[in-house]
């Protein structure tokens, strides 16, 4: 897992209109960047959005950030077109919005199949319709078809939030359901989930307990919409040292071999299963490639 783990525990949006943004974000220490061409882009700036984007992918100087190309509705007048242009730059992933049922992933990939995109973009998709919800399993099940390049889901809360009525106040109570839902889904098909975005970035004890909130529910990190949100997201979703020393005690105690083949061990006088050692495995992944990229 520690090989091709990637930390995504800060995802920022950068708007692909603003050039200044884009040249900012590289001394930025968020782990993922959205370039967005979608909601951050007025219809009058589109073009402009497309052609900054993909020469910033392609001029590079990113480091180890992971670069998401956030493209237009496929079916609005710019998504196809920004499919292309992504694909021709090869980011990181391109970022779908509007999806809400398995076979908007089926289209995008095999537009991306007829246009010879390598195997190595791979397909996030914003989960912020009431069908998306209804659909969850079925759209994170396409991670598991063969050559499918699904590998995230970033939630869309203001979108949930504005197709249903549903309050994003409240300690966001509206929203735990299809949170936690959108969750189960994606590890069950071994994806990475995002949370979605906190709206008000001068509230740092707001944004910090909906981020905790986020890690509790199974979340991989936070997309954020200021770069001073990144801190905090990343805090949050680091693991603390006194973890990473347990995981790797655990880790160290079933590749003993005197515990070979042993479902139950006791480590310093607890009670430790396999499942322990899987989780532990996780946990030690993540640290080590969070130290990766801040080296």
């Amino acid at each position: 897992m520690a090989s091709n783990f990637r930390p995504r525990r800060s995802v920022l949006y950068m708007p692909g209109s603003n050039e200044r943004a884009l040249e900012k974000a590289k001394g930025l220490a968020a782990d993922a960047l959205i370039l967005d061409l979608e909601d951050a882009v007025s219809p009058d700036q589109k073009d402009i959005a497309r052609a900054q984007v993909s020469a910033a992918v392609s001029g590079g100087g990113y480091g180890t950030r992971e670069l998401v190309v956030r493209i237009n509705d496929l079916d609005s007048p710019w998504g196809q077109e920004d499919l292309a242009a992504a694909i021709e730059v090869s980011p990181d992933a391109i970022l779908v919005p509007k999806v809400s049922t398995a076979s908007d992933i089926q289209i995008a990939e095999e537009m991306m199949t007829k246009a010879d995109a390598p195997s190595s973009i791979k397909l996030w998709v914003m989960m912020e319709t009431p069908l998306a919800m209804l659909n969850a399993k079925e759209i994170a099940a396409e991670a598991a078809r063969l050559g499918g390049r699904l590998s995230c889901f970033v939630m869309g809360t203001n979108d949930l939030a504005k197709e249903t009525g549903a309050s994003l106040g409240g300690n966001r109570e509206g929203m735990l359901a299809w949170l936690s839902l959108s969750v189960a889904a994606a590890k069950a098909y071994g994806i990475d989930v995002i949370d979605g975005v906190y709206n008000d970035f001068r509230d740092e004890a707001g944004f910090r307990f909906e981020t905790e909130q986020g890690a509790r529910l199974g979340m991989d990190g936070k997309t954020l919409i200021h770069p001073g949100q990144i801190d905090i997201a990343n805090d949050v979703f680091s693991p603390a040292q006194e973890q990473i020393e347990w995981a790797r005690k655990i880790i160290a105690a079933f590749e003993n071999p005197e515990n070979a083949g042993k479902g139950v061990i006791t480590v310093e006088g607890r009670m430790v299963e396999l499942l322990h050692a899987e989780m532990a495995k996780r946990t030690v992944a993540i640290a080590d490639a969070i130290t990766a990229l801040q080296s």
